[in-house]
């Protein structure tokens, strides 16, 4: 928990450091403050009021300073909260900032979007809410043990033996209580993700699955929540009476302790001796009340340490290694040298034995089935990962080589998934070029068939798209993101299936402007339209990731191999389309 924080903290560690020694000495005080009550007491019970009055300063001074000592510790408190807050967020952004753009998938994004809100505003309110109390009541039973050496050796042995056996228990059901709880979260995020699919995918579970709208789905995903939620509860509850059962037997030992005591010394009983015996009783009781406080505060403490886990793995995923010196590439060639690559090492490469030249300025579309690897092959040229084996280079540079800032600059992406961010449709095609002019905006709107979509709107450019583009289709969303890395002007133009969300007439306006930008940029394209692919310098057909042929359609189109084939079904499937609309005009 310590490392934690002080990874979010980085440079701002002395205030943890501060606000722990602060709550360490007022825990101590505190339980010296106990302590004093000894010589009060045994005055009180001796009959001795000068002895019990001289014994009341300290008390009164102790317990004076712990209550100005407290609101110390708590300003404290607030301080380190709002440095988790302010200084954790950054760094946290920071360490994502320098992670690999294909870390970014749902389940990642999602972790990151709570733990960077609910988690971190959680572990800001640990100090004042959790962390005082907690280490106060861990620190004042040690005090309150060295005052019961002094009065009764037994008892104390015994109290001393108890808190590592406290600690064991506590440790026990922390543990059993943190797997359920990941079994909790875990079935969470499946009924989520079944809700969010369940609303998304309407039209596809009601034709399938009738009026139900494939709402057993949805309800088996919540019966497990259900189930594993029932299961927490049984495990937090039993893990709290099983912690005061601890505690409360520790104090049972203490009281059998006293009266072994009290029996063994029949018959010879001092005064003195029973007064000891007494305050060690009424110390018994206050060693064990902040420890039952501990044992209340044990499922707070599992809910935070889980947030922090979520931390952990955040910082624990190694952010691209950046050069110290930049190189400066030759042109906006690419070049993949004998690349293998595979997500994880455990996974089947993805990529393997890929060589691949690609001259600046050229046109080269990849084509091939569906989990070839065409989208990992463009993504690398991005440098959304590193590759295991080989290099992939820019004007004859590693992009390993090159400064993260160059890279982006020098590169833009059109992909299948188009995100918009919430503003008007102007702000979406301009987020890649701050000093971009209205006249600028406007030019790449008509080059991406923009000017379409906005002339039917009430605000036109300034029409607002909604979070992640909600109020617009998936093709208005696409040709948004096209106007958007067309503006950009980037000198290395990276799509994938740029088109597939659009119609025919503005397939061919897409198609236009890739052939204006031929000679102009480099342009790496996965496509499946055939008057995009007849258009490149180059075709390459990838096959179980590998590199089955590459050429010019004119040399591929003649030979036997997979790009035959794939022009094949391209034409059958195209003429399908054009027997099914002249049957329709015959048909009316």
């Amino acid at each position: 928990m310590l490392n934690t924080f002080l990874r979010l903290l980085g440079n701002d560690a002395d205030v943890l450091y501060r606000y722990l020694g602060l709550t360490l000495l007022y825990g101590l005080l505190n339980g010296l403050t106990i302590v004093a009550v000894i010589p009060v007491l045994t005055g009180l019970l001796g009959h001795d009021i000068t002895a019990a009055t001289r014994g009341l300063v300290p008390m009164l001074v102790g317990t004076g300073l712990c209550w100005a000592l407290r609101r110390v510790v708590e300003k404290a408190g607030v301080r380190f909260g709002m440095a988790v807050l302010q200084t954790g967020r950054h760094r946290l952004s920071e360490h994502v900032a320098r992670l690999p753009v294909g870390w970014f998938g749902p389940d990642n994004t999602a972790r990151l979007s709570h733990v960077s809100t609910q988690g971190m505003m959680a572990l800001a309110q640990l100090p004042a809410h959790v962390l005082t109390p907690l280490i106060t009541s861990v620190i004042t039973p040690l005090a309150v043990v060295a005052g019961l050496f002094w009065l009764n050796l037994q008892m104390a042995l015994i109290a001393l033996v108890t808190l590592p056996l406290l600690l064991a228990v506590f440790t026990l059901t922390a543990r059993k209580g943190q797997r359920s709880d990941a079994r909790f979260h875990a079935s969470s995020a499946r009924a989520s993700r079944r809700m969010v699919e369940f609303a998304q995918a309407q039209s596809v579970l009601r034709a399938f699955n009738g009026e139900d709208g494939g709402a057993r789905f949805v309800q088996q995903a919540i019966a497990g929540q259900q189930q594993s939620a029932r299961r927490l509860i049984h495990v937090s509850a039993m893990s709290v009476v099983l912690n005061s059962w601890a505690v409360q037997a520790s104090f049972a030992a203490l009281l059998a302790a006293a009266g072994w005591a009290l029996h063994s010394s029949a018959g010879s009983t001092t005064p003195a001796s029973m007064a000891a015996l007494m305050v060690a009783l009424v110390l018994a009781s206050r060693f064990i009340d902040p420890l039952l406080e501990v044992a209340s505060y044990s499922e707070v403490l599992r809910g935070a340490r889980g947030q922090l886990a979520v931390v952990d793995e955040l910082f624990a995923v190694q952010p691209l290694p950046m050069p110290q010196t930049a190189a400066e590439p030759a042109d906006n060639s690419v070049a993949f040298d004998d690349v293998s690559f595979g997500y994880t090492a455990d996974q089947a490469p993805i990529l393997q034995g890929i060589n691949l030249h690609i001259a600046a300025g050229s046109m080269t579309a990849v084509v091939g089935a569906s989990g070839s690897g065409k989208t990992t092959l463009v993504r690398l040229i991005a440098r959304f990962f590193d590759v295991g084996q080989g290099s992939v280079q820019i004007g004859g540079v590693d992009v390993r080589q090159l400064s993260s800032a160059w890279l982006a600059a020098q590169t833009s992406q059109i992909f299948q998934d188009a995100y918009l961010f919430q503003g008007s449709i102007a702000a979406n095609i301009g987020v890649g070029r701050a000093d971009a002019s209205r006249e600028q905006i406007l030019q790449a709107a008509e080059q991406a068939g923009v000017l379409e979509i906005v002339a039917r709107l009430p605000y036109g450019l300034d029409t607002q798209v909604g979070e992640g583009g909600a109020r617009l289709s998936g093709g208005e969303r696409q040709r948004i993101a096209i106007a958007r890395a067309l503006l950009k002007d980037a000198p290395i133009l990276l799509i994938d299936e740029a088109t597939s969300a659009l119609d025919a007439e503005n397939q061919a306006a897409i198609a236009q402007t890739l052939a204006r930008l031929r000679g102009k940029r480099t342009l790496v394209v996965i496509a499946h339209q055939l008057s995009t692919v007849e258009m490149a310098d180059q075709i390459v057909v990838l096959e179980s990731g590998r590199i089955a042929e590459r050429g010019s359609h004119a040399q591929l189109s003649r030979q036997a191999g997979p790009y035959a084939r794939f022009l094949a079904q391209r034409r059958a499937a195209k003429g399908w389309r054009l027997a099914a609309a002249a049957a329709d005009e015959e048909a009316t």
